[in-house]
């Protein structure tokens, strides 16, 4: 399992309200990746920096998902490139399911696919 995160600032003058009706409209979008397993928008607490974290089943799907077009998009609604970066989720405890995952190592199911 692969966990994405990209970071970008919040747009100037955009209240909390503003940017979740923003996010609604490109929750579609993410609904449509087969291979996502999860996304969550997440704003800090000055609301000046906004981060995607994304569960993917692959690095190439999230690659794809963020490719060079998406962050030249990006960079031109928002005024900087987005960063990116991943990591090996290798254990996800979900109190809400009450599970523990624990998954393999992010290469050996790269190679299993």
């Amino acid at each position: 399992m692969i966990c994405e995160i990209v970071t970008f600032p919040a747009l100037a003058g955009m209240s909390r309200e503003d940017i979740v009706e923003d996010a609604r409209h490109v929750a579609p979008r993410w609904r449509g990746e087969p291979e996502l397993v999860r996304k969550h928008f997440v704003l800090s607490d000055d609301g000046s920096t906004l981060k995607g974290i994304y569960l993917w089943r692959s690095r190439a799907a999230a690659e794809a998902a963020h490719n060079e077009e998406w962050l030249q998009q990006a960079e031109k609604r928002i005024g900087v490139r987005p960063t990116i970066d991943y990591f090996d989720a290798f254990m996800i405890v979900d109190n809400e399911a009450g599970t523990v995952t624990e998954y393999p190592p992010a290469d050996a199911a790269v190679a299993a696919e």
